[in-house]
């Protein structure tokens, strides 16, 4: 992956999905207290609209350019995923300012090009783009149980690890779905990020 900024978009989208079907995670393990911050980032799409999820194909491209935006704005990326209407990603960063100006460009071309594929030029896309700093390492480990476990708080499926647009599958080959359930049960998220992306906030 050091090759990342060098690549193209077709490189990178083979490589993402090379490291998937293999199981090689895009993230590393946290360090705190190396002076680098961990960061819960957040988006949603305006008034919770499903642009994202207008089509798989859509789907499957925002995911890539924000995987590429992801990793070359931040050290690492921990976690992620991308539901039809908001995403979310824990990244470690010295400073997240630099990704949310990559977010903000991120934002600004996608809904350029898709209120052009849907011919609805002027059509607000995005909300603005939020960061917690995550501040513990049971913080840590309850934001990777959230970030996975969101399509399902969402109704979209049943079970965490069935999301396509996730980090899931790269988590369970780095620790296997046993030890992530049973890591999680230390970790439970009944109120955690309540009202963060609900239609309803």
């Amino acid at each position: 992956m050091y090759r990342w900024r060098s690549m193209t978009h077709e490189e990178r989208t083979k490589v993402v999905h090379w490291r998937s079907r293999l199981g090689r995670p895009l993230h590393s393990p946290p360090h705190f207290g190396s002076g680098q911050r961990h960061y819960l980032i957040t988006a949603a799409c305006f008034e919770h609209e499903a642009h994202i999820g207008y089509s798989t194909d859509r789907m499957n491209a925002f995911t890539v350019a924000l995987l590429s935006t992801l990793q070359e704005n931040s050290i690492s990326v921990a976690a992620w995923v991308v539901l039809p209407n908001h995403y979310h990603a824990l990244v470690c960063a010295t400073s997240p300012m630099p990704l949310l100006k990559a977010l903000g460009k991120l934002h600004g071309s996608t809904s350029f090009y898709w209120n052009g594929e849907e011919q609805c030029r002027g059509r607000k896309v995005w909300c603005n783009t939020a960061e917690t700093v995550i501040k513990s390492p049971d913080h840590y480990h309850a934001t990777l149980k959230y970030i996975h476990h969101n399509p399902v708080k969402h109704r979209y499926l049943g079970e965490w690890s069935d999301w396509p647009w996730s980090s899931a599958q790269e988590i369970i080959q780095a620790l296997g779905k046993d030890e992530c359930e049973r890591q999680w049960q230390l970790y439970p998220i009944d109120s955690y990020g309540a009202d963060w992306d609900d239609a309803e906030y």
